[in-house]
């Protein structure tokens, strides 16, 4: 027995993905044209009058399904012996042939379970390929009937309506990527297409367009149903005067059906201004009809207006391309300044105008090719133009949508960046300012305005007892100011003494702030902490201050120390002179902060509390154990 080897087994698996991919083409061609041919089967049956036999009905039906492709045909019988071209494509009939198409190239772009994914151009290939065999076929089919194809519209645009259906439909198969451009596009190009933010200026600029060019087909199925519906009457009379029975009825119903996106362009182009073609030496505009137009007995042409100047209803059609530039202005607007963003996210001007340009001559693009589209030749003579100009459309779509869309996104953009009244912005944080630091400035200010607060007060408090302030220390404790306060009531002489930071720090602080000051109240619960920014640099330089910290001192002992002494104080000592020194030997008061004074070898003086060493009772050995509880 032999084995595969896996590249004969990963070739076989190819080979079958394209051709299941080239099956899928022709699966898909096939249901289009056996779909309208079941269609013209019917309404050839129901009719009592029918004109040829099952062949010319299979020929006919291939005839209108390449028509659906975009392909011109020719009707050779004619009363003057010319064969007339018919080009004007049905735009209902063009959505099921290029549906089919797309959904074939993207079941075959697919990956299957237990098989890897087929490559992407082979499976565009086979799809394009499997479906042009079949429209070949029709080609060849409808070659002998009374509605022919022409060769020279086979190419264009037959194989570009189908390769284009069926490359959209591998790239949704992919996700819908914006992945690199080939090698041999220009390399700017390149550049900004690996950009991501011209990738979303891009698409925001084709979301614009798309709902620009939306409102132009709303508006413009609007003016024809507005203007049928004035001259009901006379598309009345043309659809009973077409067929007198009911499959006939029918079919002309289906006919009219068909045309109506066809109608709802040349509504657009009315109201864009250029208007419309109703053959060779006839137009129509807003501002009137000129000429003798040459239309055929149809219901949908009794929306036609009359010959004449226009009247002010005629005018009001120019409210469609008002629309369609509101509408695209509106799109832009949302992108730049969305509402669930920070302000500073939002586009500058020069970005809001380039997109919404941008976005204005997509829009302009888009209606010139559908305009394009939608019209064609009836005949010879007088109706080999008939239906919109294209090239006059496109143009007007782009001044009308650039002239008032790019003003009412800049309107727009500055309305909804306005903060004040809107609820729905005052509640987004800055860009640069993520929520937690939001909170933490928000503390700091409350502990800025508590400081202030603590400042008034204490300035109050040192014009009540008539103390000198100084400008690098403004900031005291609430305990020192309390004390002081005490000491003014009771007659005593001694300023208000400055407070001394506590040795630890208070659970509840806020991050970042210093613990406050704690006066003669301390360890009793009548003095919290207060925050304050920074400590002062020299507090304690001068007679005064070192005297009101002494008496400080004195007041938390409980009487137990000595007055101040009257000596001269040592200039190298910033502190002051030392307390009167009990057996343990003097003992150093702490500095500012919590910071003892100068540096010393460590004793037991060190460790010696003021009112021991005021009462003459010795330092506790830092050595000896505590007593046991």
């Amino acid at each position: 027995m032999t084995q595969r080897s896996p590249k004969a087994t990963a070739e076989r698996n190819r080979t079958l993905d394209l051709a299941s991919a080239l099956v899928r083409g022709a699966i898909a061609a096939g249901l289009g044209l056996g779909s309208l041919t079941v269609l013209v089967m019917v309404v050839w049956i129901s009719s009592p009058y029918p004109d040829s036999g099952p062949g010319g009905v299979l020929r006919a039906a291939a005839g209108v399904w390449l028509l659906a492709h975009g392909a011109g045909l020719v009707r050779p019988d004619t009363l003057s012996g010319v064969p007339a071209p018919v080009s004007l494509v049905p735009l209902l009939l063009v959505l099921g042939p290029v549906w089919l198409a797309h959904r074939a190239a993207r079941d075959a772009a697919e990956p299957e379970e237990g098989r890897p994914r087929p490559s992407r151009a082979g499976a565009f290939c086979a799809v394009t390929a499997g479906y042009l065999l079949v429209v070949a076929g029709a080609v060849a089919c409808a070659r002998g009937g009374s509605l022919r194809p022409d060769p020279d519209t086979l190419v264009f645009p037959v194989v570009l309506v189908v390769a284009g259906a069926a490359a959209a439909g591998v790239w949704t198969a992919a996700g819908r990527p914006f992945g690199p451009l080939p090698s041999w596009s220009p390399l700017v190009l390149q550049e900004a297409i690996a950009r991501t933010l011209f990738r979303d200026r891009a698409e925001a600029a084709c979301r614009s367009a798309a709902a620009g060019v939306t409102v132009l087909l709303g508006g413009g199925a609007l003016l024809v149903a507005v203007a049928l519906g004035r001259n009901a009457g006379a598309a009345q009379d043309a659809f009973l005067g077409l067929a007198g029975d009911w499959p006939g009825r029918f079919a002309v119903l289906l006919l009219a059906a068909s045309l109506v996106p066809n109608a709802a362009l040349w509504g657009a182009a009315y109201g864009l201004g250029p208007g419309f073609s109703l053959g060779t030496g006839a137009t129509a505009t807003p501002l009137g009809l000129d000429g003798t137009p040459a239309v055929p007995h149809f219901p949908l042409l009794a929306a036609v207006p009359d010959q004449g100047p226009g009247s002010l209803l005629n005018g009001a059609a120019l409210v469609v391309p008002v629309a369609a530039a509101l509408a695209v202005a509106w799109f832009t607007a949302r992108r730049a300044a969305p509402a669930d963003a920070p302000r500073a996210q939002a586009w500058s001007t020069r970005e809001t105008v380039r997109v919404t340009l941008l976005a204005a001559l997509g829009c302009a693009a888009g209606t010139a090719l559908l305009t394009a589209v939608a019209g064609g030749p009836l005949g010879t003579g007088a109706l080999r133009e008939f239906g919109p100009v294209w090239w006059l459309a496109g143009p007007a779509a782009l001044v009308w949508i650039a002239g008032i869309g790019v003003p009412a996104a800049l309107l727009l953009r500055l309305w909804r960046l306005r903060t004040p009244g809107w609820a729905w912005r005052r509640d987004v944080p800055e860009a640069d300012e993520p929520p937690a630091t939001a909170t933490a400035r928000a503390r700091a200010a409350a502990t800025v305005a508590a400081v202030e607060a603590e400042a008034g007060e204490k300035a109050e408090a040192e014009a009540a007892i008539g103390r000198r302030r100084r400008w690098w220390a403004p900031w005291r404790g609430r305990g020192g100011a309390a004390g002081a306060a005490g000491d003014a009531a009771s007659g005593g002489t001694a300023p208000a003494a400055s407070s001394v930071p506590a040795p630890g720090t208070a659970p509840d602080a806020a991050p970042g702030a210093l613990v406050g000051a704690v006066g003669p109240g301390a360890g009793r619960g009548d003095a919290g902490f207060e925050p304050y920014d920074f400590l002062p640099t020299d507090p304690w330089h001068g007679k005064d201050f070192r005297e009101a910290r002494w008496a400080s001192l004195k007041r938390g002992s409980g009487g137990l120390m000595a007055d101040f002494p009257a000596g001269p104080a040592d200039p190298a000592d910033p502190v002051g002179p030392a307390a009167p020194a009990g057996p343990a030997g003097p003992a150093s008061p702490a500095g500012p902060a919590g910071t003892a004074g100068p540096a010393s070898p460590a004793g037991p003086a060190d460790f010696a509390d003021p009112a021991d060493s005021a009462a003459g009772r010795p330092a506790p050995d830092p050595d000896r154990p505590g007593p046991t509880p």
